[in-house]
């Protein structure tokens, strides 16, 4: 079956009002530009995000660290809470070179698929006849309302995993907090161990909770093909009246 071509937009630097919160703000009085921020303005405050924005910065200073800084944010502002359907949970970022760009499974424009994406890509062609895009960049998810959330936000070049441990997760389960207290129904896509231990998290009497093995190719196999995660979604949000996601990128 033929599909339309979705165009995929580059992602947009967020501000430094998130990275920073909001004494920023009160510094610039500059008008919020993402939805999330009285959201999770708390978290800026708590004392244990003063020690991770210096933990970040001294490993920035020690070497390379991934996304960009400018990219940390990246989910959060190309998916605004309003328009909030899905949200899609990853670890960490990609730890490759050029690969992380801020939104979870995703790489920046130009960049090989890693093995993580090709499956995910082989699962999108399989469930609803998607052709395979050329470009990795799921820039065209995130702005229809799909939130493409890692559970700790940066990571070290060459090193998975580096920066968990360090309050990333207590950030992002904030996130999530706030994703299942939308009123309107939401489809939380759980890939993985690690993403399924957010599940008490999430209230599943209002929300659909879509879980598989992880896409990777330890664990793709075991499940993870053949679970149909995208039309499910979308049967879920047609069922709450809700518009669907074109997952269709080429």
């Amino acid at each position: 079956m033929k599909r339309r071509t979705v165009t995929v937009r580059r992602v947009m630097a967020p501000s430094s009002r998130l990275t920073q919160g909001p004494r920023a703000t009160r510094q610039t009085g500059a008008v919020p530009t993402t939805d999330w921020n009285p959201l999770l303005r708390e978290q800026f405050e708590a004392p244990y995000w003063p020690a991770l924005m210096s933990f970040v910065a001294a490993e920035r200073a020690n070497g390379p660290v991934y996304p960009p800084q400018n990219q940390v944010f990246a989910a959060l502002h190309l998916t605004s809470y309003a328009n909030l359907r899905v949200v899609i949970l990853g670890q960490d970022p990609y730890h490759g070179p050029g690969q992380a760009h801020g939104l979870a499974f995703s790489v920046a424009d130009g960049v090989a698929h890693p093995p993580s994406l090709r499956n995910i890509f082989v699962e999108l062609a399989d469930d609803l006849g998607c052709s395979t895009p050329a470009n990795g960049n799921l820039s065209a998810w995130a702005t229809q309302g799909v939130l493409l959330l890692n559970t700790t936000l940066t990571v070290r070049a060459g090193a998975a995993a580096s920066h968990q441990g360090h309050g990333w997760e207590t950030f992002t389960d904030r996130v999530i907090a706030a994703a299942t207290a939308q009123t309107k129904r939401v489809v939380f896509i759980l890939w993985g161990a690690s993403a399924q231990r957010k599940h008490s998290l999430i209230d599943a009497k209002r929300h659909t909770v879509i879980k598989a093995p992880h896409p990777s190719p330890l664990s793709a196999h075991r499940g993870f093909f053949g679970s149909k995660p995208f039309s499910r979604a979308n049967a879920a949000l047609l069922e709450a009246g809700r518009t669907p996601i074109d997952w269709c990128l080429a």
